[in-house]
């Protein structure tokens, strides 16, 4: 069974202009809510740190 794969570059060119624009605002966002996760420890808190976390990685692998 073959999975489809998605490449950036054939995507349309305003869609891969906003996953460039995702991918540069990630870490900063990211180390913001590290930040704010150490200080303020919050449910919500350690949810969006995870979810970052996880997109980074993904934009970092090139899965998106």
């Amino acid at each position: 069974m073959n999975i489809p794969r998605y490449y950036r570059y054939r995507l349309p060119p305003w869609l891969r202009k906003c996953i460039f624009i995702a991918e540069k605002v990630t870490l900063p966002i990211l180390i913001f809510q590290l930040i704010r996760t150490i200080l303020f420890p919050t449910t919500f808190d350690l949810i969006l740190l995870g979810i970052l976390t996880g997109l980074l990685i993904a934009f970092y692998l090139e899965w998106i």
